[in-house]
C-alpha cells in the first residue's frame, strides 16, 4: 500500500507529529502485536480516519518511527561529535549522550528493539546506515593518527554492539546506576582494552 504523501500545512504537519507521538508511546509500552490503531488515535485525541490521512497502516507508522529514531540518534551524536577534542573523546561523550537519549525516549528505543521481529528490513537498515557513517569516522580518526590502525567495520558494530546493550541494561532495565559512571566505565575498555600492560 502506497504512503500518504507529508503534509504541506502546518496544521496538517502537527496532527501528523501528535499522531507519531502517540504511536511511540503506544506501542513503546504495549508492543506492536497489542497496540492498535483504535488505541493511538486515542491517545493522539484524533478520529480513527484522520489516522489514514497520513499513514497507511499500522507497521506504516512503526517504520517511520525506526527511521526517525535513526534519524534522531544520529544528529545527536554528529553534534557531540562536533563539539569533542578528538575521536577518543567522541566516544565517550557518544556514549554518554546515546544513553541520555534512550533515558528520554524509552519506547523509541524499545520500537527499534521490536522492529527486529516487525520489520526486519528496517531494523538491518537501521544499524547498517549508523555503522556506514561510524566507519567512515573511524578510518578518518585513524588517518590521522587519534586511534591505532585497525578494521573499521569491526570496530564500528563492536561499539554499537556495546552501546546497544548498556542502553538495554543500564536504561531499560534501569536500577538507578548514574550513566555517568556506565559511560566512564565502557568507555576506560575502549580506550585501554583488557589487556594488562606492564611498566
Amino acid at each position: 500500500m502506497p504512503q500518504p504523501p507529508l503534509p504541506k500545512t502546518k496544521r496538517g504537519r502537527e496532527r501528523r507529529e501528535r499522531i507519531l507521538r502517540a504511536a511511540e508511546k503506544v506501542i513503546g509500552r504495549k508492543g506492536y502485536t497489542d497496540a492498535s490503531i483504535a488505541d493511538i488515535t486515542a491517545e493522539a485525541e484524533t478520529a480513527l480516519g484522520t489516522f489514514y490521512i497520513y499513514f497507511s497502516s499500522k507497521e506504516d507508522v512503526f517504520t517511520q518511527l525506526v527511521s526517525e529514531m535513526g534519524r534522531m540518534t544520529r544528529a545527536v551524536l554528529a553534534r557531540v561529535s562536533a563539539g569533542s577534542r578528538d575521536r577518543l573523546d567522541a566516544e565517550r561523550q557518544g556514549l554518554r549522550a546515546f544513553l541520555g537519549f534512550v533515558a528520554e525516549r524509552p519506547e523509541l528505543y524499545r520500537i527499534v528493539e521490536e522492529a527486529r521481529f516487525v520489520n526486519p528490513p528496517a531494523y538491518r537498515d537501521y544499524f547498517s546506515t549508523f555503522a556506514e557513517a561510524y566507519r567512515e569516522q573511524l578510518e578518518a580518526a585513524s588517518g590521522a593518527g587519534e586511534i591505532a590502525p585497525g578494521d573499521a567495520e569491526v570496530r564500528a558494530w563492536a561499539l554499537m554492539g556495546m552501546a546497544k546493550t548498556l542502553g538495554e541494561r543500564y536504561v531499560l532495565w534501569s536500577d538507578g546506576t548514574n550513566l555517568d559512571h556506565v559511560a566512564d566505565a565502557a568507555w576506560e575498555m575502549i580506550r585501554h582494552g583488557l589487556e594488562v600492560r606492564n611498566g
